[in-house]
């Protein structure tokens, strides 16, 4: 059941060739459904007068430019908005202040049909003037539903359960530490409504405000620990500082579940990272979720040069490399990656697509199936000098 890279015949938009990255990959499952995972996609088109790619528009004009994408993507492989499973809307902090735009043209496009979304906001996005990046999974029929007020959870074919981004629903001047409590309740309120407890938590990702300070981002990573995750260990994490959060939000979580029960993976020589409470990877069912890696080698605690986002990139992808290994799987099993640069990391970025060629071959000599791929601008990551976080997913069987 692997994945192949999806070639539209008609992508008016710009040449896909030359990336490090697909448009989406797609697979056929063994009833004979279709599933998809997409790269995020933005209004990002070439301009023939101006000789490169541009972004026009508006939000709302952007958001439909991103969506016709979307559906020229999934079309090729015989899909359409109603089969999409989950929604990950990537916006800048400039583009947050007309959601609601973005959020009608999504219920124009999806009727009835309400997959779960997910919101994070970001710096910026890698094209500069873009305002929002749409992700989207899809499986031929939707996956299984069960409603949750005006949200919807959605379950995949390999079990994953999408849940939408988890706010803090309580008042106003809550310490983020309270507001995280508060998500994680939230997440549990509506995991339970499709029989599932915290326990089947297998990924969490952690937006967190600028503000929040270092000592309540240490008594966040305790509370994981406490609750979240399998057998007393935290699920695959990963933790970024954004640009700003809607309302009174400092914190809010991205969950991923599964129908499986999960299985914690660490490569050899990791192991003291259980006694740090932080778990590599999870694996559940035919999925493995990995953390967020930096440039930081986590067998050695070694860290790569603060102000070299090349030489951090090349760390991150060995160490996805290590840990695919420790399941008996190479690059080629990745299936998504979602890449976190910096502010100051920017200007050398374009160097890691090299990273990416070098790292992401499965040493055949064979050209790759490039993974779905995004690439976001945050304010900062936790770790001081850290300048480039991937938080990749792979298919493990």
């Amino acid at each position: 059941m692997t994945y192949e890279a999806v070639r539209p015949a008609e992508f008016p938009w710009f040449r896909y060739d030359g990336y490090t990255f697909s448009l989406g990959l797609a697979r056929t499952l063994p009833d004979g459904r279709t599933e998809a995972v997409l790269s995020g996609h933005s209004a990002s088109e070439y301009d023939p007068g101006a000789g490169r790619i541009v972004v026009k528009g508006g939000m709302k004009d952007q958001v439909r430019t991103a969506y016709a994408k979307i559906a020229a993507i999934l079309g090729a492989v015989g899909l359409g908005f109603a089969d999409v499973t989950r929604i990950v809307e990537n916006f800048t902090a400039a583009g947050l202040a007309d959601y609601v735009e973005a959020e009608a043209v999504r219920r124009e496009v999806f009727g009835e049909h309400l997959p779960p979304a997910s919101t994070v906001v970001v710096d910026a996005l890698l094209r500069r003037d873009a305002l929002v990046e749409i992700e989207v999974r899809a499986v031929t029929g939707g996956g299984g539903a069960t409603p949750i007020a005006d949200r919807i959870l959605r379950v995949s074919p390999e079990g994953e359960v999408y849940v939408p981004t988890a706010p803090p629903l309580g008042p106003s001047g809550e310490k983020p530490v309270d507001q995280y409590r508060r998500c994680v309740e939230t997440a549990a309120d509506w995991l339970g409504k499709a029989g599932l407890g915290l326990g089947s938590v297998v990924a969490v990702r952690e937006n967190i405000s600028p503000d929040v300070l270092p000592g309540e981002v240490d008594e966040m990573r305790r509370m994981r620990r406490e609750l979240l995750g399998p057998d007393g260990l935290p699920p695959a994490s990963s933790t970024v500082v954004v640009a700003g959060l809607a309302g009174h939000a400092q914190v809010t979580l991205d969950v991923v579940a599964s129908v499986h029960s999960p299985r914690a993976v660490f490569p050899d020589g990791w192991g003291h990272l259980r006694d740090m409470g932080w778990t590599p990877a999870i694996r559940a069912g035919g999925m493995l979720f990995l953390s967020g890696l930096d440039g930081r080698d986590p067998g050695t605690g070694e860290a790569a040069p603060a102000d070299d986002v090349v030489a951090q990139a090349e760390a991150a992808y060995q160490a996805v490399r290590t840990v695919l290994a420790a399941e008996g799987l190479g690059p080629e099993a990745l299936c998504e990656t979602v890449e976190y640069v910096t502010a100051a990391g920017l200007p050398a970025y374009r160097g890691v697509a090299g990273v990416r060629e070098r790292m992401l071959r499965d040493g055949t000599g064979r050209d790759p199936v490039w993974p779905a791929s995004t690439g976001l601008v945050c304010a900062e990551l936790p770790r001081p000098g850290a300048q480039f976080l991937v938080l990749p997913t792979a298919v493990a069987g």
